[in-house]
């Protein structure tokens, strides 16, 4: 899988070597110092900067031989940084279920998986005037790992997105563009209907009714 660019070059630093040690454990100022062959000095400046841009935190002491040590875990925010494979794993998932549904069965597989995903966001959008809710999904889908605007063209509205984190599954199976058709119905309140381009150059567009 292609790694862009600036996470490359972040993984290839000494912090983002402490990202990638602390993603497999919790681990104290010492021993991130011998695996890096660091000083403890140097290790602390470079968690004091890491702990202000909110990727790691302090998780919690083990027992020292004068005192306790710190020990410092990931932030949530930190896994933002590491690459995923989602798209390829569902284009995986999808070859496979593929072979035992009929292509009305996936469709319907693929709206429901859709409406699972609106289901954990129903209440931060109840209420919520259309406008509101149209800016929900736009985060949703940000948090999703992708990249969606709002646009008007000729008295019409729709959601483009940039960065399809199922982009290398909608290729071959452009049926998985479905998860977000009804992602988005649910979210906003209205019939949402998928408008994408399919193949090497992907561009999603979604019409809202």
């Amino acid at each position: 899988m292609k790694v862009t660019g600036w996470r490359k070059r972040l993984m290839e630093t000494t912090r983002g070597k402490i990202l990638d040690l602390l993603r497999t454990n919790d681990r104290t100022v010492n021993e991130l110092a011998a695996a890096l062959h660091l000083t403890d000095n140097a290790v602390r400046a470079h968690l004091l900067s890491l702990e202000r841009d909110g990727l790691i935190r302090q998780s919690g002491t083990r027992p020292g031989f004068r005192k306790p040590h710190v020990t410092y875990a990931l932030a949530p925010e930190a896994e933002q940084i590491f690459p995923k494979a989602y798209g390829a794993l569902i284009d995986l998932i999808l070859i496979v279920i593929s072979k035992q549904l009929s292509p009305r069965e996936l469709r319907a597989a693929m709206r429901e998986v859709g409406r699972r995903i609106a289901d954990n966001h129903l209440l931060e959008t109840k209420d919520k005037s259309r406008t509101e809710r149209i800016e929900s999904a736009l985060r949703i889908l940000q948090d999703l790992g992708g990249s969606a605007t709002f646009e008007e063209s000729e008295g019409k509205h729709f959601i483009r997105g940039n960065g399809c984190p199922l982009a290398a599954a909608t290729a071959r199976h452009p049926e998985a563009c479905l998860i977000a058709e009804s992602l988005l119905s649910q979210i906003i309140g209205v019939p949402v209907k998928e408008h994408c381009i399919h193949g090497a150059t992907s561009s999603c567009r979604f019409e809202i009714r």
